[in-house]
């Protein structure tokens, strides 16, 4: 499948985007030891739960101790965005067998989304798209999980004076405006970014649920009011 030029056009879309992929990937494993996860802990994390938003938002809830139901709801609903991904690529993947299927769930992301619906927005099935969808999740996949382990395992010796968490900011903030592209979605993030500021007085980092559920009730009160047209994504 490498070979195929679908394989290389999709690695090559998520070349631009890998840089700010991989600083958000050294930012996560470095913040994984520092909040006190051991090595194999923090490795075992990134390589099984491969979500760097859930990620960043159960550390703080980890290293503060919180209760293990607000770290599943918090995971849990930072991680909401990929049933809709999921319900849109069922539209071209739902024929394939159950095993590929979830080897496709595994390596799914934001980007690869984005990537994937620009080039293909009619929603159905064609050969040319698993070459594609394997060429970007697979650059992204190392894009991500290179940085991280070396973070991870150079985290002792990464002073916190090198400000890695205001450029893990920059690059998360950079991520999340190439998926606002359209007004619906830049409400509900505007909505989310504050909820999440006026909600920060709450313990357990329970502004980031409140932001997320506040985020998800605008989508869908926009999504109601003014319905986009059959085809898009």
């Amino acid at each position: 499948m490498w070979r195929d030029p679908e394989f290389k056009r999709g690695a090559r879309e998520m070349a631009a985007i890998s840089l700010g992929i991989s600083a958000w990937g050294l930012v996560t494993g470095v913040a994984m030891v520092k909040s006190g996860l051991s090595i194999w802990l923090a490795l075992l994390m990134s390589f099984v739960v491969f979500a760097g938003s859930s990620q960043l938002a159960a550390l703080p809830l980890i290293a503060s101790g919180a209760p293990l139901w607000v770290l599943w709801a918090t995971a849990f609903c930072v991680n909401l965005r990929f049933v809709i991904f999921s319900a849109q690529w069922r539209m071209y993947f739902g024929h394939l067998p159950l095993l590929r299927r979830m080897s496709i769930g595994y390596f799914a992301a934001d980007l690869n989304y984005v990537a994937f619906l620009k080039r293909w927005p009619e929603g159905r099935p064609a050969p040319e798209q698993q070459p594609y969808y394997w060429g970007g999740v697979s650059l992204n996949w190392l894009a991500w999980q290179v940085p991280s382990v070396a973070g991870i395992l150079l985290a002792e010796r990464v002073p916190t004076e090198w400000g890695l968490g205001f450029a893990g900011v920059l690059a998360l903030l950079g991520l999340a405006c190439s998926l606002l592209h359209d007004r619906k979605s830049w409400v509900s993030g505007a909505v989310a970014g504050c909820a999440a500021v006026a909600a920060y007085g709450l313990p357990l980092r329970l502004n980031i649920l409140v932001a997320i559920a506040a985020a998800v009730a605008m989508g869908l009160l926009m999504e109601h009011s003014f319905p986009e047209k059959r085809g898009r994504p």
